[in-house]
């Protein structure tokens, strides 16, 4: 019997949708998306150094101008909202590679049934299927109108 050994790092989402059904989160899906969620985790963490770097190097810059330096100020805040966005999908990350470690990944909290390939390669942070998603937010929706 021939054995065939797939290299996770050369599959593709579109190889990840091929498999059958009766492959969901096997361990070969589980380590694809591990990987996926470790190699988004590099880029924020990426980010976050390059903008802690681009600071340090503004703050030894004195600008005279009041408009150069509200239009640097506005420049930080919009970063700073960027790298908070980021830091709570860091958060997300981190909560999904803990679920692909405890073999729960891919499954809704909600409902336990499968979240779904194609809406873990568009969001691989998704915790919960479209349409427990969506009773989510009819139910915030619902409460904010009271």
């Amino acid at each position: 019997m021939k054995s065939t050994h797939i290299d996770v790092a050369n599959l593709t989402d579109e190889d990840i949708l091929k498999m059958s059904d009766n492959d969901y989160m096997n361990q070969l899906q589980l380590e694809y998306f591990r990987n996926k969620l470790l190699q988004l985790e590099q880029e924020i963490l990426e980010n976050a150094k390059k903008t802690t770097q681009a600071f340090q190097e503004q703050e030894t810059n004195y600008i005279a101008d009041p408009s150069d330096r509200a239009t640097i100020e506005e420049e930080y805040a919009l970063e700073l909202r960027s790298r908070d966005r980021e830091r709570k999908l860091l958060q997300k990350i981190r909560k999904a590679l803990y679920l692909i470690e405890t073999n729960e990944y891919g499954f809704c909290e909600d409902t336990g049934e499968p979240i779904g390939l194609k809406r873990l390669l568009a969001r691989p942070t998704a915790t919960l299927t479209i349409e427990a998603q969506e009773r989510r937010e009819t139910m915030q929706k619902h409460f904010a109108d009271l």
